[in-house]
């Protein structure tokens, strides 16, 4: 799946991944390829995107995640750590 993260300011991560959990404000959940659709609020937390046999971790401070045709797009207001 392609997963974009973005904040106000910029482009943080653009790629493939095979999979991304994320800081859900029920809770957090994980998004894999071929998801369906989904929109949902996201508190601050830990975003880990895996793929190609590694693992990227991003603290965010909340926002939106949208997974719509393998694309998945997160809106994040700020990203602390990287």
């Amino acid at each position: 799946m392609t997963l974009e993260i973005l904040t106000p300011d910029k482009k943080v991560f653009e790629g493939e991944a095979t999979s991304v959990t994320l800081p859900g404000t029920l809770g957090s959940f994980e998004i894999l390829n071929h998801h369906a659709p989904i929109i949902s609020t996201l508190q601050d937390g830990k975003l880990v995107v895996r793929g190609g046999g590694k693992e990227e971790v991003f603290l965010i401070q909340g926002g939106v995640v949208e997974a719509l045709n393998n694309v998945v797009t997160v809106l994040a207001e700020g990203i602390t750590h990287r």
